[in-house]
């Protein structure tokens, strides 16, 4: 693990991920100036901020999870496979509770919507610096009714492999691109499909996009 004393003294270095330049240069700028912080780098796609990572070895990776390429999740679970200690904070426009708990499940420290206070996102990363857990306020309370309640949504059955693929196939990709995507057979690709299909009832892809709609997982726009 990453020796916090000497960070804390210093500045905090981070990695900003996210497919939106306006975007990161608002966050650079915020976490440049208010937070006294230092962005090593920015990504523009999960396979981007994977690479970087490793290159730049930031104490705090701050990362989308909706992305072109692998995506935020997939980019997660292979940085964690290579670093467990790594300390990562989401900061998505997805306020539903399948990201969330997702991205926790799949080793995240942090996460936090973009609709949230600019103070919020400074406190979240000199939190998740200290190897410390922050995950929003009211998306925490909505985790902890789901949980209480025993709620789960259909498409929290599926694994974790199949939502990254069932997230591709709703936003339209072909079983070629996503098995080039998520470095995948298109056998492979294929099975996961008709696992997908049969666990959420679903026929084609278009009934897979309107689930994921409902889902709050998609945008109107994509």
């Amino acid at each position: 693990m990453k020796d916090m004393t000497q960070a804390e003294s210093a500045s905090t270095t981070v990695l900003l991920a996210d497919d939106h330049a306006i975007v990161r240069m608002g966050f650079r700028l915020l976490l440049e100036t208010e937070g006294k912080c230092r962005v090593l780098g920015e990504a523009d796609t999960g396979e981007e901020a994977c690479s970087l990572y490793f290159k730049l070895n930031p104490d705090v990776l701050v990362i989308d999870i909706a992305m072109p390429g692998m995506g935020g999740l997939e980019a997660i679970s292979r940085i964690l496979a290579r670093d467990p200690a790594a300390r990562i904070l989401v900061l998505s426009a997805h306020e539903d509770t399948s990201y969330p708990r997702r991205a926790i499940k799949a080793g995240a420290l942090g996460y936090l919507s973009k609709r949230g206070a600019p103070a919020e996102l400074l406190q979240a990363v000199n939190v998740v610096a200290r190897g410390v857990s922050y995950v929003e306020p009211g998306i925490a309370q909505k985790l902890a009714v789901q949980a209480s309640k025993g709620a789960q949504s259909p498409v929290d059955m599926l694994s974790e492999r199949e939502f990254e693929v069932f997230l591709h196939l709703a936003a339209g990709k072909s079983v070629a691109q996503i098995a080039e995507l998520l470095s995948l057979s298109p056998r492979t690709v294929g099975t996961h499909l008709y696992n997908i299909k049969q666990k959420l009832n679903a026929q084609n892809a278009a009934e897979l996009t309107l689930i994921a709609l409902r889902a709050g997982l998609l945008s109107e726009g994509m």
